[in-house]
C-alpha cells in the first residue's frame, strides 16, 4: 500500500512540473482544501500589489481534514484573519474539534480547538502562481497523550495556475514530525475546478481534489492513505456555501479513525469582510 501512495506522490509531482513545463513563458516575465476551512492558506490566489485585510466566519456541519473528520462528526464554527502585502501573506485561523467521543481527560488525546498560524511568499511567472509557506498547527490546552503531542509545523510548496475559468493546482506539504509525533511525513495534493459564469448574484464553481499522505517513519505507517472531495461552490457577494463529498480508502473499523474517515457529505457557510 506504501509503495502505491509513494506512486501517486510522485505521479502528482510529476504532473505539476508537466503542467508548468506547458504554460510557462519563455522568459521570467487558485482551489479548496485545508483544507476547505477557506483561509488563504489553503486556496492559492493570486498575490494582491497592495495591502490588504480579511476577516472570515461560518460554520460546517463537520469540520473535515484529508478526509479525517476533526469534530467528532458534529458541527462547528471557524474563522479566521488573513492579511497579504505584495506577494507576501500571513493570518490566522481557528475551529473548534474533537478528537475523543465524550469528555477526554489527561492523557486522552482530545482538544477543543484548532488554532492555525501561517505565512509565506505567492510570487507569480506568467499564468503561474506559486506558494512557498509554512503553517503551525496549535492545540490549545490540548490533553496530549505521553509522547504524542498534537501541535506539529508542515512546510508548504505549491504551483496554480487558471486558463478559460478551468483553476489547476498542485501543492506538497512536508512536516519532520506530524501530529501526535507521529515522524516525517509527507502530504500531496492536485486540484482540478472550473467557475461557471454568474447566475445573477450567484457565482458557481465546481471542483475536486485528491491527496495521499506518505509517512516514512515506521511509528506512522498507519497514516499512508489517500482522499478525496468533489464540490459545487456558490459565490454570493462575501458568502460562499459549499456542498462537498469527502471519502477516503482508510478501512472503516480502522482504529482509532473507526467511522470518522469513511465516505460523507459536508455544508460549510462563510462569510468574507471586507
Amino acid at each position: 500500500m506504501a509503495t502505491n501512495k509513494f506512486s501517486l506522490m510522485c505521479t502528482a509531482a510529476v504532473a505539476a512540473s508537466a503542467l508548468f513545463a506547458a504554460v510557462a513563458p519563455a522568459s521570467a516575465g487558485d482551489l479548496f482544501g485545508r483544507r476547505d476551512g477557506g483561509s488563504i492558506k489553503d486556496a492559492p490566489a493570486e498575490a494582491p500589489r497592495r495591502c490588504s485585510f480579511s476577516f472570515n466566519v461560518g460554520g460546517t456541519t463537520d469540520y473535515v481534514f484529508r478526509g479525517i473528520s476533526q469534530s467528532y462528526e458534529d458541527p462547528t464554527v471557524q474563522g479566521g484573519a488573513d492579511a497579504t502585502c505584495g506577494i507576501f501573506y500571513a493570518g490566522v485561523w481557528a475551529s473548534g474539534i474533537d478528537f475523543v467521543k465524550g469528555k477526554g481527560g489527561p492523557g486522552s488525546g482530545d482538544a477543543s480547538i484548532e488554532v492555525d498560524l501561517y505565512a509565506g511568499i505567492k510570487p507569480t511567472w506568467g499564468p503561474l502562481t506559486f506558494d512557498l509557506g509554512v503553517i503551525y498547527y496549535a492545540y490549545p490546552s490540548a490533553n496530549d497523550a505521553p509522547g504524542a503531542e498534537l501541535d506539529y509545523v508542515e512546510l508548504k510548496g505549491g504551483v496554480s495556475g487558471t486558463w478559460n475559468n478551468f483553476s489547476l493546482g498542485a501543492t506538497l506539504f512536508w512536516s519532520p514530525d506530524y501530529t501526535a509525533e507521529t515522524g516525517n511525513v509527507l502530504t500531496a495534493e492536485g486540484s482540478i475546478g472550473y467557475t461557471f459564469a454568474a447566475m445573477g448574484p450567484v457565482t458557481p464553481t465546481i471542483n475536486g481534489l485528491v491527496g495521499t499522505v506518505q509517512s516514512y517513519d515506521s511509528n506512522s505507517a498507519q497514516l499512508d492513505y489517500t482522499y478525496w472531495n468533489v464540490g459545487l461552490s456558490l459565490a454570493v457577494d462575501k458568502f460562499t456555501f459549499d456542498f462537498r463529498y469527502w471519502d477516503t480508502d482508510i478501512n472503516t473499523g480502522t482504529l482509532p479513525l473507526d467511522g470518522l474517515a469513511d465516505e460523507r457529505f459536508v455544508f460549510t457557510a462563510k462569510v468574507t469582510l471586507p
